[in-house]
């Protein structure tokens, strides 16, 4: 099977637009994004499969909870579907359990954590963020967020082999030009996606779903995550959960440490799928 791909930058990221409010951050304002894109590049009849990893895909479960005739199948990278919580707002939630230096905590206060990240060196908050190893949950202390060593030279360590010099580069050169607040926003609008979600309270999600993970990702060892993905929780919210993939030995981004790996878990999740609609046609 061939595939036609598309691999948009989100709002606030790479060569889109970056709004500065968080207001304009919401999961309304994004999945807005989506099916605008996914209207113009496959009609507006068409079902795709879609395919998220961290806040790509927090928006891809709201894009299947809001619009799930637009999706043949969704595959899931890191972020489990969490139903909303009627009685706790997110921040406050994560508050209570993890602490005021929980990095979603910390990153509510708009500036502060930005001045934080020029202080310490972007290129090296960069590189510790995709090849961090550091099990969770993430915790950015006030005196020393990013570690003892404020700015060391980066051109001197090592690169593991799926991330390059170049990479990060790449990377260094988007964020300066956006700058970090677009990508924090989506954290500042999670009490408000809260607000908004109101009606959906209780939805589970319908559509077919392939879970992947690494084995040391940050989310999958925060405390009562495992719990939830393979204990029931996660079934039980997703009712058409096919699979759930461990990938062993990768972090948060399996995606791109194994990538060959994670790849045929998608092409076998898309052709399964693909077959159970060509067999109900006949």
């Amino acid at each position: 099977l061939s595939y036609h791909a598309v691999a948009p930058d989100l709002r606030g990221y790479g060569d889109s637009e970056s709004p500065e409010s968080f207001s304009e951050y919401t999961c309304l304002n994004v999945v807005g994004d989506l099916v605008a894109l996914l209207d113009s590049v496959a009609g507006d009849q068409e079902k795709v499969f879609l395919v998220g990893h961290d806040w790509g895909a927090i928006i891809g479960w709201f894009l299947c909870l809001f619009r799930p005739e637009k999706i043949k199948g969704f595959v899931c990278l890191s972020v489990p579907y969490r139903p909303r919580n009627p009685k706790v707002k997110p921040v406050a939630g994560f508050k209570a359990v993890f602490g005021d230096d929980y990095y979603i905590c910390r990153f509510q206060e708009p500036g502060k954590i930005e001045e934080e990240i020029a202080c310490a060196d972007p290129r090296r908050v960069l590189r510790n963020i995709f090849t961090g190893r550091k099990l969770g949950p993430s915790i950015l202390p006030k005196d020393n967020p990013f570690g003892a060593n404020p700015n060391p030279n980066c051109e001197n360590v090592e690169f593991p082999k799926w991330f390059s010099k170049e990479d990060l580069d790449f990377y260094v050169s988007k964020f300066e030009k956006t700058g970090f607040t677009g990508g924090l926003n989506y954290y500042r609008a999670m009490d408000l996606n809260w607000e908004l979600t109101a009606p959906w309270t209780g939805a589970k999600i319908h559509v077919p779903v392939k879970f992947m993970t690494g084995d040391f990702d940050m989310v999958y060892t925060t405390p009562g995550i495992k719990e939830y993905i393979h204990g029931g929780g996660f079934a039980a919210d997703v009712p058409n959960l096919q699979e759930i993939v461990v990938i062993e030995d990768a972090g948060h981004f399996a995606n791109q440490e194994k990538p060959q790996e994670v790849t045929a878990h998608i092409n076998d999740f898309f052709k399964k799928l693909q077959d159970k609609d060509n067999n109900r046609s006949f």
